[in-house]
């Protein structure tokens, strides 16, 4: 067993905020065939700003279970941010909201995060494993907290003895996928958000992320190119199985090679219960 604390990590984060307006949208048949369906993007509106929030890893604890794995112990440090809360503005969002209340988006890998309504979590980890976690504060509509003192990055690993150790932080631009995520029901469909974090990468000039959406059950599908960083409203989705897949773009539109810098999520849109 071994306790490493990270502290406050520099995430360098970087800061972006979405097109004020649509940047593309691509029109397909609706559900019935007799008219013309675009997935949009349009603007969400803007959140309270938290600007003395923060968020730091506390400290990491790995306890070898078995032959084969360890369970990873993170505590975490909030300060001047209220976990549980409801985010002020959460009434008026029309969107997705978390009756939970405020909470910690979780991602390790790059895989669907996890919502920690406690500044601590445990999970198992193979041992031999090298990973890359981020964690940002979250508003209770899922929004992130786009700030550099309100999240944190870690790259670890797991050796073959099951200790922890702490790697260099990565060097090379980074996106980790948000929002959509898991399943939506009535009225959480017509305006879904899309939301990510981008790390070590300022779009703009130099980067761009590409998104493309689509509905594998109605046939729509649309592609956007973004330059800020903000979160967005899909509109125009319908129901069924959806996906966005996000790429990190340099300067040229090409992908941008290395790890975490393209992923796909797929969700699920359904006009009510039970879910198909």
């Amino acid at each position: 067993m071994r306790n490493i604390s990270f502290g406050l990590l520099a995430a360098a984060l970087l800061a972006v905020s979405c097109n004020n307006g649509n940047t593309h949208s691509v029109a397909a048949k609706s559900d019935s065939g007799t008219h013309a369906v675009a997935i949009t993007l349009n603007d969400f509106p803007s959140s309270p700003e938290f600007a003395d929030a923060s968020l730091g890893i506390a400290g990491m604890k790995a306890i070898k279970q078995g032959a084969d794995s360890v369970k990873l112990s993170v505590a975490f440090d909030v300060k001047n941010y209220e976990l549980k809360a409801q985010t002020s503005d959460a009434a008026g969002k029309q969107c997705s909201n978390s009756a939970e209340g405020q909470h910690i988006h979780f991602i390790l890998d790059n895989k669907p995060y996890v919502a920690l309504y406690e500044p601590k979590y445990e999970l198992v980890l193979p041992v031999n494993s090298e990973h890359y976690l981020l964690c940002f504060l979250s508003r209770s509509y899922h929004e992130s907290l786009k700030t550099k003192k309100a999240a944190v990055l870690a790259h670890f690993r797991i050796d073959a003895s099951g200790k922890l150790e702490k790697l260099a932080d990565s060097k090379s631009p980074m996106l980790f996928y948000s929002r959509p995520k898991g399943n939506y029901l009535g009225k959480d469909t017509s305006k879904v958000m899309l939301d990510f974090y981008p790390t070590l990468a300022t779009l703009g000039a130099d980067y761009k992320v590409k998104a493309d959406i689509s509905n594998s059950s109605n046939g729509r599908t649309a592609s956007f190119t973004l330059d800020q960083w903000a979160p967005k409203f899909i509109e125009g989705l319908g129901t069924g199985d959806c996906s966005v897949t996000l790429t990190l773009l340099d300067k040229n539109g090409t992908p941008v090679p290395g790890e975490n810098t393209s992923v796909t999520r797929k969700f699920k849109l359904a006009a009510s219960e039970p879910m198909p």
